[in-house]
């Protein structure tokens, strides 16, 4: 056995305290595996006098500076989350010959390039697999596992707030407003709930996956944004009957019109495998040239799940400073594809009207429609709402651009009282 790997510790709140538990109550395993003890020798905290859960030997402090200049220190754990100060101590600690594994999709999402760059030119590690989906291996199965694929689609459910809610809302046939309360109440959602429910948290971590995957950078501005605040129990109701699910998606497609990378709620025909993938849970699947389809499944949150993970990347760094192997893997975005914009997507809609209960409706509907050469799937009138008729449709594959044209047209028409909700529909035997 040779000599220690000492690891300074950037954060000890949920992710930290798991971190340093897995390392101390898996030492000895992980001593066999790399061949090396890996020690925390230092952690920088807000508090110092702050109660922890979890005892450990290292020091603790408030500096930066004293895990930075620590020439002991091997790897530098950066769990504090949010863009500045992380950022800037990515890039001291890279500088300063050390290897740095991060759980930060924000950092990673906007400046991954410049920070993969700095590692590259100082010859060290940047490992961040713990910033996308927890506990599930995503980042190196991408990388290493399936490199030799062209990958040509990755969808997910990424975000565990907004799949619990949806879950919820349809288990239960709550409204939008009392999951989100309930949510928050369990800590599944925070205080200000946007990024979840506004479906930015899930950008974050498609564009980190598109990047890998289609070889060519993708930013967080790439990413077309929906969220799932318009999701009412009415849209739930009528997915059911339809034999659909509705569930918030991260997209990324990569074929001859460029790249598309999106986040949105879509309607999932219920043979679809993302379809049983439920409450606070994750799933991405992948579609190769040589692999097919696979699916990657499991806990996407939380203190133990995104702990394994970082823990995983230390592990990875600490073999590869044993046999001298560091930076092998960095920076793979060695294209610069074009990008599809959103008008030019494809995919069947379901659109929830209300609409004047009289002769001609459907016909001025149908003409709205016809003269955007959206052709219609089936439409269904089922009830009242006041005085006025709700009629539901699932147009056939469209053109996003004349979609929404012929939205626009049905707001002007007089028998028309409200377009409800227009939502995509991913559905075999609709594609």
């Amino acid at each position: 056995m040779e000599k220690v790997i000492n690891v300074g510790l950037l954060g000890m709140g949920t992710v930290g305290t798991g971190v340093v538990k897995i390392l101390t109550r898996n030492a000895h395993d992980i001593l066999q595996k790399v061949g090396m003890s890996v020690n925390v020798k230092k952690i920088m905290v807000r508090q110092l006098d702050k109660p922890r859960t979890v005892e450990s030997n290292a020091e603790f402090t408030t500096d930066i500076e004293d895990i930075l200049n620590d020439k002991e220190i091997d790897i530098v754990v950066e769990l504090m989350g949010g863009m500045e100060p992380a950022r800037e101590y990515i890039l001291r600690a890279l500088r300063a010959g050390k290897h740095v594994v991060s759980a930060n999709k924000d950092v990673v999402a906007k400046f991954g390039q410049e920070i993969l760059e700095v590692a590259a030119e100082h010859k060290v590690d940047f490992l961040f697999e713990a910033s996308v989906a927890g506990g599930i291996p995503i980042i190196r199965p991408l990388k290493q596992c399936l490199a030799g694929n062209k990958i040509s689609e990755v969808v997910g459910i990424i975000n565990g707030t907004t799949n619990y809610m949806l879950t919820k809302m349809t288990s239960e046939g709550l409204d939008f407003n009392s999951v989100l309360a309930e949510a928050q109440a369990k800590g599944y959602a925070e205080a200000d709930p946007t990024a979840d429910v506004g479906g930015f948290d899930a950008a974050r971590k498609i564009a980190i996956l598109a990047s890998i995957a289609f070889s060519s950078r993708v930013s967080i501005d790439d990413v077309y944004v929906e969220g799932i605040t318009n999701i009412s129990k009415e849209d739930i109701g009528y997915a059911k009957e339809l034999g659909y699910v509705i569930k918030l998606l991260a997209i990324a497609k990569d074929d001859e019109r460029g790249i598309d990378v999106r986040v949105h709620p879509a309607f999932i025909s219920t043979t679809h495998p993302l379809a049983s993938v439920n409450d606070v849970f994750n799933a991405i699947y992948i579609k190769g040239d040589a692999v097919g389809e696979t699916m990657f499944y499991g806990r996407g949150a939380g203190e133990m799940p995104t702990a394994s993970a970082a823990v995983a990347d230390i592990i990875d760094v600490a073999r590869n400073t044993k046999h001298n192997a560091n930076s092998r893997i960095l920076c793979t975005c060695f294209e610069n594809k074009s990008f599809c914009p959103v008008e030019q997507t494809e995919s069947p809609y379901y659109i929830r009207l209300l609409v004047q209960d009289k002769p001609g409706v459907l016909a001025a509907i149908a003409g709205a429609f016809g003269a955007q050469e959206v052709s219609l799937h089936s439409v269904i009138q089922k009830s009242k709402v006041a005085d006025c008729s709700e009629l539901v449709l699932i147009t056939n594959r469209v053109v996003d651009v004349s979609l929404r044209s012929a939205i626009n047209t049905l707001i002007g028409l007089p028998v028309v009282n409200k377009v409800c909700n227009v939502i995509r529909v991913v559905a075999d035997h609709l594609d």
